[in-house]
């Protein structure tokens, strides 16, 4: 496992009538191998544009990502991503599906055969192997991705919004297999989310972003999501210190937006 070094990262897109928007600027993060960083903020805070970056699929205007001491010049399966919608192959089987990086690898089937079926035991789907796609709840699609992703052996997972088009129960659930996750594997996770409890709970780390150029606002250190690998969920945010933090945050989101609709309403005029 690798550290993950965001380094003075800046993005500007620049647009066809000349003129630019500046997604992102000087924004540092370093991340220590099997953190849990959770990254929130309002909309247009550049929060995908920076995962993307670190996926490799954007490159950065000014800075640099490092994954230990190798420059980040495009996609790699040592990032994994996993999607708000699965990106999976419908007419493949689960099995299949969670399969395809290690058979893209060129590695036999005697070889990576144990690896997937345990993944499908983890996430709970082991009697669901032979299933296609089409024929799986939104939450069960998640948790394929989830394991097609650690089939890959990633150093880091990256999750941008994966948890956001399901219905509050089965969030909860997800919520809960993404801790059980982190904490069996050991893996780096960066996690894009809009939901303020959701970065509470799954967040070890906090980032609040502010957008316009997007930047970093404040950063939290929490012990939510150490108390939700062995705790139930429900009772963390009843735990000393939840609603306090969730309070803090909501209002400083909150007073961002209100700052950016009266730009909106100022420009108009």
């Amino acid at each position: 496992m690798r550290d993950l070094t965001i380094d003075n990262v800046s993005m500007r897109f620049d647009l066809p009538n000349g003129t630019s928007v500046q997604a992102l600027k000087n924004v540092s993060i370093d991340l220590k191998a099997g953190e849990l960083l959770s990254v929130l903020g309002p909309s247009g805070c550049g929060k995908t544009t920076l995962l993307n970056i670190v996926a490799g699929f954007l490159a950065p205007t000014e800075g640099q990502v490092r994954l230990g001491d190798t420059p980040v010049t495009g996609p790699g399966p040592e990032r994994g991503m996993v999607f708000q919608q699965g990106a999976l192959f419908e007419w493949m089987s689960v099995r299949d599906n969670v399969a395809f990086g290690p058979r893209m690898k060129g590695r036999r089937e005697r070889d990576w055969a144990r690896d997937v079926d345990h993944l499908l035991d983890v996430v709970g789907l082991r009697d669901f192997k032979e299933k296609a796609i089409y024929e799986l709840s939104g939450g069960m699609q998640q948790r394929v991705a989830l394991a097609r992703c650690l089939a890959n052996e990633p150093d880091v997972i990256l999750m941008d919004e994966p948890l956001g088009a399901l219905d509050a129960l089965t969030r909860e659930k997800m919520q809960g297999l993404v801790l059980k996750l982190w904490n069996e594997t050991g893996r780096t996770i960066i996690l894009i989310t809009h939901s303020v409890e959701e970065a509470l709970l799954l967040g070890e780390r906090l980032i609040v972003m502010a957008p316009r150029p997007g930047r970093i606002h404040r950063e939290y250190r929490l012990p939510f999501a150490e108390r939700g690998v062995s705790a139930d969920l429900r009772s963390v945010k009843k735990s000393e210190g939840y609603a306090e933090t969730r309070e803090e945050i909501l209002s400083m989101i909150w007073d961002m937006e209100e700052e950016i609709m009266g730009r909106v309403e100022a420009g108009a005029g």
